[in-house]
């Protein structure tokens, strides 16, 4: 296990000021966002910048921009002292961890909105949510100015949208997707496992079971919308309360694929998001 202690800096003049440091050493840096509250799918982005840079840096910032009132932005589980020890085990040289007031000066009135497709699957349900997560990212990408940023395949359509955001403002970061990890019985890591209880923890795998099995049979040329549909109904017969969506897309722009087999060579992901009483969960897989 590394021993290293990663160091803490809480403000942009702070952080600027170590990275030009590493700079100078000739180090590439690179960069993981987070809200905090880690988990083994945190750490594994982390080691995966390491593999690429030699200086790494993550932020913790729960970031109020991508929470609608009503949702879990004061609940949201935080433990920065246990998240910076974690980081600094994996490798992690620097943890930026700012105020509000740092992320978003008073009177602050600059968004980043990546149009369509932060309209579509979960921006149907959460239509706030991506201008925020675009707009925090965008300011975390100026205060931090890394070669590589790590993101999670999880939260695959927040991955897209990064991707073609560094893409249309001309970043220069290159954007790497980090595997989705699960627990033994296929559950998505997720910081807000933590919400379900523990019966509602043991029938939400199905909602990545349900996916697998509708991978499998479009693959075979199960006709997209018939597994699609098949996959609703498991989902709903574990004990899911609610379904937003359940959709097969192009992994590129995230519109739906029409209906019928797979058309060879289209790339397909599967997209999902149900609630198992009163937590929301999200997951996908590739195709």
């Amino acid at each position: 296990m590394n021993n290293r202690q990663a160091k803490i800096v809480r403000t942009r003049a702070d952080l600027q000021a170590a990275i030009a440091a590493e700079r100078k050493k000739g180090r590439r840096i690179g960069f993981v966002p987070t809200m905090g509250a880690l988990h083994d799918g945190h750490i594994s982005l982390v080691k995966k910048a390491g593999e690429k840079c030699e200086c790494v840096v993550a932020s913790i910032f729960v970031n109020p921009t991508q929470f609608a009132p009503g949702e879990d932005l004061d609940r949201y589980p935080r433990n920065e002292e246990g998240d910076v020890a974690r980081l600094g085990e994996a490798g992690c040289n620097l943890v930026y961890c700012p105020s509000v007031e740092e992320m978003y000066p008073q009177g602050s009135l600059t968004n980043v909105r990546v149009e369509e497709m932060s309209d579509l699957l979960d921006g149907i349900y959460r239509p706030h949510f991506f201008y925020g997560v675009a707009t925090v990212v965008a300011r975390l990408f100026i205060h931090v100015k890394p070669d590589v940023a790590v993101f999670g395949e999880k939260d695959f359509q927040q991955l897209q949208i990064i991707r073609r955001m560094v893409r249309d403002l001309g970043f220069g970061i290159e954007v790497i997707g980090g595997e989705t990890w699960r627990d033994r019985d296929g559950l998505a890591q997720s910081s807000r496992n933590v919400y379900l209880s523990e019966e509602e923890r043991s029938r939400a795998s199905a909602m990545f079971a349900a996916l697998h099995r509708a991978a499998c049979r479009i693959r075979i040329g199960v006709p997209v919308e018939e597994a699609m549909k098949e996959a609703r109904g498991h989902i709903l017969a574990a004990g899911f309360s609610k379904l937003d969506y359940v959709s097969a897309v192009d992994p590129l722009n995230l519109q739906d694929l029409p209906d019928g087999p797979l058309v060879e060579g289209q790339g397909c992901r599967l997209l999902a998001a149900a609630w198992m009483g009163s937590t929301r969960l999200i997951d996908n897989l590739g195709v």
